[in-house]
């Protein structure tokens, strides 16, 4: 009797790593509130790579091992990379930038509360009973990758154009003529 309880686990009795899961996505949700608050645009950047590999960590508990490391090369090593590249190259503000705030942060707070909760409402409502079954088969290089080149090729190709789009963009932003004295633009 007490082995079959110990066996069978009820809806709100935690194992580890549905605990670790939770922490991580605790620590997750508060760098990812810092990258969008914080008035420093390098700062936000930075705190962004945190965001971003902690959702990393989530994937690694969700036993997708290659998603988690394509998050990891791809948004970690080269999204935020171009970004910050792009901060340098077009010579934005390093420390606290009061062009960055617009004021709106009451209005925005509450479009991202409302938004938040409807998007939770939805998703708790549609899954509600449904478990998933994270099996270390589901989440193989092999299996994912079919998944990805057979029915996503498209949208890679898209997101590659969309990245080589912002990198010229930040070039053209980097050679912009400043004005002279009399009003004839040179070089920089």
């Amino acid at each position: 009797m007490i082995t079959l309880a110990a066996e069978t686990r009820g809806f709100l009795s935690p194992a580890g790593v549905e605990i670790v899961f939770l922490l991580v996505g605790l620590v997750t949700l508060g760098a990812a509130v810092v990258t969008v608050t914080t008035r420093q645009l390098v700062h936000s950047a930075l705190w962004l790579v945190a965001t971003l590999g902690g959702l990393a960590v989530e994937y690694l508990l969700l036993t997708a091992e290659f998603i988690a490391w394509v998050q990891v090369l791809i948004y970690v090593g080269s999204v935020v990379v171009l970004l910050l590249f792009g901060l340098m190259l077009t010579r934005a503000p390093i420390g606290r930038s009061p062009d960055a705030d617009s004021g709106n942060r009451p209005v925005a707070l509450g479009v991202a509360v409302v938004s938040a909760g409807l998007l939770v409402t939805l998703v708790v409502d549609a899954f509600r009973s449904t478990w998933i079954d994270v099996s270390p088969a589901r989440g193989t290089t092999d299996i994912m990758g079919a998944a990805l080149f057979r029915h996503w090729v498209l949208p890679f190709e898209a997101l590659s154009v969309l990245l080589l789009a912002a990198l010229v963009g930040a070039i053209v932003l980097s050679r912009r003529t400043a004005p002279s004295a009399d009003g004839a633009g040179e070089d920089r």
